[in-house]
C-alpha cells in the first residue's frame, strides 16, 4: 500500500473529505443539524456517543476509507504517477 501522504497532508480537500467522511454518519445516525452543536460538552456527547457505537464506526470506516482510496487504481495505493507528485496537482492535466 503506497500512498502519497506528503502530497495530500498539503491538500485543503482532502481535510475536508475525511472531516465529512466521519461527520456525516455520525450526524446522520444521531439525525444532528448544526444548530444541535452549539456547546462543546453537546460536542463531547456526540463523539463520546459515537465512539462506544460499533455501528457509527463502521459507516465512519467505510466512508473513511472511500474518501483515501484512489479510484483510479486497481488497488489502494495511488497511482505511479501520483506517488511522483511533490504538491498537488493543480488543474486537470
Amino acid at each position: 500500500m503506497k500512498i502519497n501522504w506528503k502530497v495530500r497532508r498539503r491538500n485543503p480537500l482532502f481535510w475536508l473529505q475525511v472531516f465529512l467522511s466521519v461527520a456525516v454518519p455520525v450526524g446522520a445516525y444521531f439525525g444532528l443539524t448544526g444548530a444541535d452543536m452549539t456547546s462543546w460538552p453537546a460536542l463531547g456527547k456526540v463523539v463520546v456517543d459515537a465512539v462506544s457505537n460499533p455501528y457509527v464506526l463502521f459507516t465512519a470506516g467505510i466512508s473513511l476509507y472511500n474518501a483515501v482510496s484512489d479510484p483510479t487504481t486497481g488497488g489502494f495505493s495511488d497511482s505511479p504517477q501520483a506517488l511522483r507528485y511533490h504538491q498537488p496537482k493543480k488543474g486537470g492535466n
